[in-house]
């Protein structure tokens, strides 16, 4: 099988080393927390933005979804419309309250409302629930270079997250920020050669691909269907999409932090905002991308003929169909997406690590100490995400990563936006209501979870639930439940 050429093997090292150093510009002589964690809040909007679709973009995003195209059709898409609707709602509805008061992660406004042992779950469940799915991203990262080096190299992996960490813990979120920018920028750039190299490759060029593809139904992108079992449709991916995007953007610290690095309210918004148009763009990129792939390799009616998985099918044809010289600028594209994502979460993991549980443990401890322990932080979760990725190539992986990301993230999402929600729609909403509708809505959505990759038995009478479905359906639980109890509690004489 063929493998990188040396030329385009130097090529990704030297990027590697580029943006490493590139990233260490960054380092700050300012101790101070808001400097490492929020850039001390001089980040330009338009910077946030880009790294905002930077962190939710990881080699699995870019290797998994032209997958999805290549197997299926666009239908993808409409959970990219929920994407943008949720996005909206955060600015009404989140970003008014975390801009009210000085804070570092999305858990201090928790405690503020409910109080401190509520704050401390919804801040574990968070390191917890976004270890494992950083795992799953990190894990990608060995089919990107199983592919270009003819291993799966784990020392490939080991080398990588090592380079990130180093500009993540020496420079913090202005490190991430401007990286982000950089990494997306080149693996933006990267798509587009990919797609102007595709059409060169298929007779007829993108005339003809559109023209089969057309015909197949391989652009067909909406379906209005309503179905709990199906992934994509209309109303998951308006409904899913926009829970999801609420969940993610506006309670998962890896995204609120870069929100609470901007400027102020106005330019925060702005940056959320603009993202979904890069984002929309950047996933139709992708899936464009697995529609000519499928031209490409020959219209195959079902299946991936001459590949293990369908996450294999682009990084294969760079590897094996690009010019030297362009298929290592790719491959270091993909591989700037991975180290983008495996920085945000770094950063954000150890922000709650020490904003979080640290700081409400020794509250005297010193900006210095603070800082210090915070770069202590950023390394030990960088060995805990490895491990993960390690466990996770050993173990194999099925289906389309990037659903898999997302599915497990999805569990702990649900629980988390139903008890923002019980904080800032309601006022009669309790700690203790809240805690109860936590642990309802999670354990409804683990049950579905683990169900779905036959950990459990299945629910009888109870079809699989689509991943698209649980954010929401997780929500309405702890939302449910909580106001329930606490309207109880409130009627208790006691």
């Amino acid at each position: 099988m063929t493998r990188l050429h040396p030329l385009d093997l130097a090529i990704v090292a030297a990027y590697l080393v580029g943006i490493t150093l590139f990233g260490l510009r960054f380092r700050s002589q300012d101790k101070s927390l808001s400097s490492y964690f929020l850039g001390g809040k001089t980040i330009p909007w338009w910077a946030i933005a880009l790294s905002i679709v930077s962190a939710e973009t990881s080699t699995l995003t870019i290797i998994s979804v032209p997958g999805i195209a290549f197997t299926s059709n666009f239908g993808f898409l409409q959970l990219v419309l929920g994407y943008m609707i949720g996005r909206l709602v955060i600015c009404v509805l989140f970003l008014p309250r975390y801009f009210h008061g000085e804070l570092f992660t999305a858990y201090q406004l928790i405690r503020r409302r409910f109080g401190p042992t509520l704050h401390t779950v919804t801040a574990g469940l968070f390191l917890i629930t976004r270890a494992a799915a950083e795992g799953v991203r990190v894990f990608a990262i060995s089919i990107v270079v199983g592919l270009a080096i003819g291993t799966n190299d784990i020392l490939s992996i080991a080398i990588i997250s090592a380079l990130t960490l180093l500009y993540t813990f020496e420079g913090g979120m202005t490190a991430v920020i401007w990286t982000d920018v950089v990494q997306m920028t080149l693996y933006i750039a990267g798509t587009f050669v990919a797609l102007i190299t595709l059409g060169r490759h298929v007779p007829g060029g993108w005339t003809h691909i559109h023209d089969v593809a057309s015909a197949a139904g391989k652009l067909h992108w909406l379906d209005f269907s309503f179905s709990l079992v199906k992934t994509y449709t209309f109303w998951a991916g308006i409904l899913g999409g926009t829970f999801l995007t609420m969940a993610s953007h506006g309670t998962d610290q890896l995204m609120v932090q870069r929100l609470l690095a901007a400027k102020n309210l106005k330019e925060s918004r702005l940056a959320l905002l603009a993202s979904g148009g890069v984002v929309f763009l950047q996933f139709l990129l992708f899936l464009i991308i697995g529609a000519g792939l499928w031209v490409f390799y020959g219209q195959p009616t079902s299946g991936t003929p001459g590949f293990s998985s369908a996450d294999r099918i682009f990084p294969a044809f760079i590897v094996r169909e690009m010019p030297t010289g362009i298929a290592g600028l790719l491959i270091a594209a993909i591989l700037a997406a991975a180290m983008s994502n495996l920085s945000a979460a770094l950063n954000s993991l150890s922000s709650t690590t020490v904003v979080d549980f640290y700081m409400r443990i020794r509250p005297q401890a010193t900006e210095s100490e603070r800082t210090n322990l915070s770069r202590l932080a950023t390394g030990v979760w960088a060995v805990i995400l490895f491990a993960i990725a390690v466990y996770s190539v050993f173990a194999g992986g099925k289906g389309h990563v990037v659903e898999t990301g997302l599915s497990i993230a999805s569990v702990a999402y649900g629980s988390l936006l139903g008890v923002f929600l019980l904080g800032t729609l309601t006022k009669f909403a309790t700690q203790t209501g809240a805690i109860a509708g936590m642990v309802a809505g999670f354990t409804v959505n683990l049950v579905l979870w683990l169900s779905s990759i036959h950990l459990i038995p299945a629910i009888p009478g109870l079809p699989p639930i689509a991943y698209t479905w649980y954010v929401l359906l997780g929500s309405a639980v702890t939302v449910a439940v909580g106001a329930g109890i606490s309207l109880v509690q409130s009627k208790d004489p006691a």
